[in-house]
C-alpha cells in the first residue's frame, strides 16, 4: 500500500467518530505536520508525524501502519505510536483536572421525583 487519505487513516485510527468529522477537523487546522497544516486528501505513509487535536486532548503520534477499514479499537491502536512526552503531557493534564474535580458532576444529575416535591414543600419551586 503505498499511501491512502489522511482523513479516512484518521477514521480508521479512531481519533475521529466519522470521516466528515476528520475532514472537518482537517479544515479546521486541528492535524499537522511538522506545524503545517494538512489538507484532508493529502497522502499519508508510515513514519509520518503527525500532531491531532480532538476533544480527548492532542496528540503527537508516528504511523506506523495504513488500514483501509476502521476496525476495533486494539487493532487500531496498533496504526500508530504516541510520542512519550505527549502520553505525559496527557496524563498530567487529565491528573489536574481530577484533582480539581472538575470531572465530577456536581448536582448528581437529574432530580428525582422525591426532590422536586421536596424543593416545592421548601418553597423553592
Amino acid at each position: 500500500m503505498a499511501g491512502m487519505r489522511l482523513d479516512k487513516w484518521l477514521w480508521a485510527a479512531r481519533f475521529f467518530k466519522t470521516r466528515a468529522l476528520a475532514a472537518h477537523a482537517c479544515e479546521l487546522g486541528r492535524v499537522e505536520s511538522n506545524g503545517l497544516r494538512l489538507k484532508a486528501s493529502r497522502e499519508l505513509h508510515p513514519g509520518d508525524l503527525l500532531t491531532v487535536t480532538n476533544e480527548s486532548g492532542r496528540f503527537e503520534i508516528r504511523v506506523l501502519e495504513l488500514s483501509q477499514m476502521r476496525g476495533p479499537a486494539a487493532t487500531a491502536r496498533n496504526l500508530y505510536q504516541e510520542t512519550d512526552e505527549s502520553a505525559a503531557r496527557r496524563a498530567q493534564l487529565a491528573e489536574a483536572l481530577r484533582a480539581s474535580g472538575a470531572a465530577v458532576g456536581g448536582n448528581g444529575g437529574k432530580p428525582s421525583k422525591r426532590d422536586r416535591r421536596r424543593e416545592q414543600f421548601m418553597g423553592r419551586g
